[in-house]
């Protein structure tokens, strides 16, 4: 690092945890977002700022008035833009030294599994069952760890599944496939509160920055957070060893 560098991550670089080797590693890490949205937004941003070295930035749709109450790396002038595109220019204006690219199509299939097999860790920042499920399955067979949110009106999900760790379960044993997945509730359809995703979404990139660094304990189990009343609650979430997806492992 040079001294612009060490002056930018000063106050990460005097935390214990993480310090110079932990920063380092920030830096030479490959992460990829799927999903440029309302948590997507502040994960980018935030692993930007923090000094994540490689992003990689997947989403096919547009910038739409309806998002800007929550989708805080777009603005006005980014209506009708791709998302990825104009989340690249608000990380990249925060931190023009992170490599940001960018993906402007659904990721699925052979390329998912590529792009899943090409980074450290990847962020689920997603809205759709089958796009979860499909982006577990491609991080159980790459071995690659991955962190999940997920927010509906004022309720909030944040796991961390770990293919690396031999008793994390994955996606799949949380939530089992039915072929109902894709009939669950969207904010499309059930509106959500503009902080929750902000808040959901900042502790999906400090679980990032910890997988990273290697910082403090990575988050085990599911926790979930009542916007309504301001309460976490934390599961453990055991492996299903009859799970269609890491059973066999």
């Amino acid at each position: 690092m040079n001294d612009e560098a060490l002056l930018r991550y000063s106050r990460q670089i005097m935390l214990e945890a993480i310090d110079i080797e932990g920063q380092e590693r920030l830096l030479a890490s490959r992460v990829l977002v799927v999903g440029a949205g309302g948590l997507g937004s502040p994960v980018a941003l935030y692993l930007a700022a923090a000094g994540v070295g490689h992003l990689t930035l997947a989403d096919a749709d547009e910038v739409e008035l309806s998002n800007l109450q929550r989708q805080i790396a777009h603005g006005m002038a980014d209506l009708g833009r791709n998302k990825a595109r104009s989340a690249r220019e608000a990380a990249s204006g925060l931190n023009p030294d992170c490599d940001v690219r960018v993906i402007e199509e659904h990721l699925a299939g052979e390329t998912l599994e590529a792009v899943v097999a090409s980074v450290d860790l990847v962020l689920d920042c997603t809205d759709r069952f089958s796009s979860r499920y499909a982006i577990n399955a491609a991080c159980h067979h790459a071995g690659i760890p991955l962190v999940s949110g997920a927010a509906i009106r004022f309720s909030g999900q944040l796991a961390v599944f770990d293919p690396r760790d031999d008793a994390s379960p994955c996606y799949a044993c949380l939530y089992p496939p039915d072929g109902s997945g894709d009939e669950a509730l969207s904010c499309a359809e059930s509106g959500v509160v503009a902080p929750l995703v902000g808040l959901i979404g900042s502790f999906q990139a400090l679980e990032a920055i910890k997988l990273l660094s290697g910082a403090g304990n990575p988050h085990r189990g599911l926790s979930t957070f009542d916007g309504l009343r301001g309460q976490w609650r934390h599961y453990h979430v055991p492996r299903d060893p009859a799970c269609s997806v890491c059973g066999g492992r």
